[in-house]
């Protein structure tokens, strides 16, 4: 799929510019095993990059002008680099435009040049496709003006774009988008950027996505009460336990002796952070020793911590994962990324793919009305230059 995608982006940089493109970037979406609303609450995620990807095609134009094409909007625009960028009313632009600000705002110095690009990225799907359009970017003006940056560089500058658009968005996706290896999965500390691969062989298990192909108007405002909510959680541990200095440093026994000095609410979600991190690390070690009908498990665990304690899932999610749950080929689901609607991530018996999908397609729209949108994963590389060796 993705060799028709450069293919598509050659060809139409080519018809566009006469011109062959002197760089070819391709940029990956990302998934996250486990781990999740743990990066801004001290813990560590697990995500990988996939491959889902964008197809960028680059040239300098000799003008101080970058021209981009998005093809599969069928849409462009032109930036003046010589003029400071401000926000645009065209939504899409505003992740590119913040790239070329964040740049040059970093003593960065490049020109004019043309661009564009294609992405077989499901949008919307929870599978970070704006920050493989920032990662991409950023390195292909880098590879085509031989600026230095290093891998952790790209990353936080695309974070810092989505920042500028107004997306308080933490490090997770752009670094495993960057970073990403072909069946490694990144142990990240978001904290510090400390990281580590783990093995991602799933055996006898193929990844498979569930688009509930629903996205609640719930998620902003109740993603910023969690934060909040975790905020106040960790300060009443703090008084009690001084020691404590971060949610990794709290012990699910410290947090049960306390549990009378919060309210329930606030209870709730700090004890499925407690948890969440604990699970990491434990989701690290049945990766490492091969034990991925435990890493399945803990995935419905995850997911009902996320559904009753963190109060994140919606009853599409829901629906989908006790599907999972009552379907001997599927070892473990949990919905994946903010909540409110989204995907789920499952871990299903591999020769049992096409007649869970099609079983759980034919519930899922008999009991909720909705087409459920199905996307085989599997890990790949970072974001990258394409040559014809690849």
């Amino acid at each position: 799929m993705n060799d028709i995608l450069i293919k598509k982006t050659t060809a139409f940089f080519e018809e566009t510019f006469c011109s062959s493109p002197e760089k070819t970037v391709l940029s990956p979406g990302r998934i996250n095993i486990i781990g999740e609303h743990i990066d801004y609450n001290d813990g560590y995620v697990l995500p990988a990059a996939i491959d889902k990807i964008i197809c960028f095609a680059f040239e300098k134009n000799n003008t101080q002008k970058a021209r981009i094409v998005a093809i599969d909007l069928d849409e462009e625009f032109e930036v003046d680099l010589t003029k400071e960028i401000q926000l645009s009313d065209v939504v899409w632009t505003n992740y590119i435009l913040g790239v070329i600000k964040q740049l040059q705002d970093n003593g960065f110095l490049f020109e004019g040049f043309n661009c564009v690009f294609s992405s077989n990225i499901p949008v919307g799907s929870g599978l970070s496709s704006s920050a493989a359009l920032e990662c991409g970017m950023i390195f292909g003006i880098k590879e085509l003006f031989n600026l230095t940056l290093e891998k952790v560089d790209i990353s936080l500058l695309g974070q810092q774009a989505e920042h500028w658009v107004g997306i308080n968005c933490g490090i997770m996706d752009q670094f495993s988008s960057v970073h990403g290896l072909i069946d490694k999965v990144i142990k990240l500390d978001c904290n510090t950027l400390e990281f580590e691969y783990h093995n991602a062989d799933f055996k006898d298990y193929s990844l498979v996505l569930f688009d509930s192909n629903v996205k609640h108007s719930l998620f902003t405002s109740e993603y910023n009460t969690r934060r909040v909510e975790c905020e106040e959680g960790l300060s009443i541990i703090k008084t009690h336990f001084p020691e404590v200095k971060s949610f990794r440093d709290c012990t699910e026994e410290q947090l049960l002796s306390i549990e009378d000095n919060m309210s329930e609410t606030i209870f709730k979600r700090v004890h499925f952070v407690v948890k969440e991190i604990n699970r990491v690390a434990q989701a690290c070690k049945a990766l490492d020793n091969g034990n991925i009908e435990h890493l399945g498990q803990l995935l419905f665990e995850t997911h009902d911590g996320l559904s009753k304690e963190y109060e994140v899932s919606c009853a599409e999610l829901d629906f989908l994962v006790a599907l999972a749950k009552n379907e001997a080929a599927v070892i473990g689901s949990r919905l994946m990324g903010g909540g409110f609607g989204g995907c789920t991530i499952n871990l299903i018996k591999k020769g049992n793919e096409a007649a869970v999908k099609e079983k759980f397609s034919a519930l899922y729209l008999d009991e909720l009305g909705i087409e459920l949108k199905i996307y085989d994963v599997k890990i790949g590389n970072g974001t990258s230059l394409y040559n014809n060796e690849n």
